[in-house]
């Protein structure tokens, strides 16, 4: 069973050099790498057909970033990525993500450049914690150049 590094996808620009890292960590170690993309949930359910409707674009929309990206993961660890798409908080469905798969034994988490902090992702995850599983979570600064994550990874 290889062991895979799980990458939360957003829209944050630090997100590349967590996908580096997690593919280069993958291919130095046999693993695989699995990307998360959580789309938010509608909520009114008197505009039941138009939030169908917006859902199966998200959904559209998260498979079609998930396969650019997932193109890139294969590339730089060797292997295809899995896809997770789930709706809702991001810290839940991040723990659903490792509830669901045991295989999944690392997190990979950019934190943000700049000196504002590490995210608010990092921080969610770094306080509420990943639910009854113990995981490592792996911080990626978010400025690392390809030559310093080929150097660390």
């Amino acid at each position: 069973m290889p062991r895979k590094f799980l990458v939360v996808v957003d829209d944050s620009p630090e997100f590349d050099a967590a996908l580096r890292y997690a593919s280069r960590r993958a291919r130095s170690t046999g693993g695989r790498v699995a990307l998360l993309r959580v789309i938010p949930r509608g909520s009114d359910a008197h505009w039941s057909g138009v939030r169908d409707d917006i859902q199966r674009e998200l959904r559209e929309e998260a498979e079609k970033l998930l396969a650019r990206l997932g193109e890139q993961a294969a590339v730089r660890s060797g292997a295809a990525p899995l896809f997770l798409i789930h709706e809702g908080d991001p810290e839940a469905a991040i723990r659903a993500a490792i509830a669901d798969d045991p295989e999944i034994k690392i997190l990979v988490l950019a934190a943000a450049s700049g000196g504002r902090g590490p995210g608010p992702l990092v921080s969610a995850v770094l306080k509420g914690g990943l639910g009854g599983r113990k995981l490592p979570v792996t911080l990626v600064p978010g400025e690392l150049t390809e030559a310093d994550i080929e150097d660390l990874a």
